[in-house]
């Protein structure tokens, strides 16, 4: 049963006098943890990845389940949407990632080729190219028009997480083994490694609207970047425990992280300044992801988060 349930449960603590944020709804029907969460360009639905295997697709604005897609035969650890929201990737511990269509749930193609786990994915900026992290140390390029693949190597252990910058010319991964690599996607280069964490790094972001560069880690904290320089700005700390995902809002002005110590903090862009910190969640917090501003209402840039954690639980949060 898919369940939605509006709670009046505790959920922040604020730290400043700014609005905070309200937790407004919470979609059950997986029967395993949400490690992955994602929202199409339109805003209109929602995408979680399970360990129960399956991937889910739900209204945003209802909280309505509108497909299951199954197929996959193990976890499954990541989703991306592509930026023209007309596909909807997911990997998976049974080493492929699947292709589908994110309003609809039609499969349209399976994709071999890691030797281990897929534990991140992305999108080029031109919809045409799904970019994934494994853990055979390998980061792979799959150009679906032109039906080929190719791949990056340079880590020495496992890849977890991805980003690319607006333009598609930069490609950030974050390793197992605590660096972070800047790769030219062109070249298929990695020109820079970046080194601070003393774990690993389980998420990066990229802001939209400048060049800086966020990393979490096991380690507890967030580190801030100059993308185009590499140098160490400054280093978030609160967190109790592994920071398992970070995500920028839309204006990049805020910028939110999911911890194993149960909660989400929301941080102020580029100061760092905590302004909020969310509670719900019985259990690590594995994926945030903040929905897009849509042409209709521009008013709620970056006034709707979504987290997904190992309680099951998909929640909205609003800010208010």
């Amino acid at each position: 049963m898919h369940q939605m349930t509006y709670a009046n449960e505790p959920h922040l603590q604020s730290s400043s006098s700014a609005p905070g944020w309200r937790c407004t709804a919470t979609l059950r029907g997986h029967e395993s943890w949400v490690r992955s969460v994602a929202i199409t360009p339109d805003g209109q639905c929602l995408a979680s990845g399970s360990g129960d295997r399956t991937v889910k697709l739900w209204s945003l604005s209802t909280g309505t389940c509108l497909h299951t897609l199954t197929g996959h035969t193990g976890w499954i650890r990541a989703i991306a949407i592509s930026p023209d929201g007309q596909l909807l990737a997911s990997g998976s511990n049974d080493k492929t990632i699947r292709l589908w269509h994110p309003h609809t749930g039609k499969e349209i193609a399976t994709l071999s080729g890691h030797s281990d786990w897929v534990r991140s994915l992305v999108f080029s900026s031109d919809s045409q190219t799904v970019i994934s992290g494994a853990q055979d140390n390998t980061i792979r390029l799959w150009n679906l028009a032109q039906h080929r693949q190719r791949s990056l190597e340079g880590h020495s252990h496992w890849v977890l997480s991805l980003a690319i910058t607006p333009s598609g010319r930069t490609l950030v991964s974050g390793c197992y083994d605590g660096t972070i690599g800047l790769w030219n996607v062109q070249s298929r280069q990695r020109y820079q490694v970046l080194e601070g964490h003393n774990g690993e790094v389980m998420g990066v972001a990229i802001s939209p609207v400048v060049r800086l560069l966020a990393s979490a880690s096991s380690d507890h904290t967030i580190r801030l970047w100059n993308l185009e320089t590499g140098e160490p700005l400054r280093t978030l700390t609160g967190h109790t425990h592994a920071v398992n995902a970070i995500a920028f809002s839309p204006d990049g002005q805020l910028l939110a992280s999911a911890s194993s110590d149960e909660t989400i903090k929301i941080w102020h862009m580029p100061s760092g300044t905590l302004v909020d910190t969310l509670t719900g969640h019985s259990g690590w917090v594995w994926s945030v992801v903040f929905a897009p501003v849509r042409a209709t209402s521009p008013q709620e840039n970056g006034q709707t988060l979504v987290s997904g954690g190992w309680d099951g639980a998909i929640k909205i949060w609003q800010r208010v």
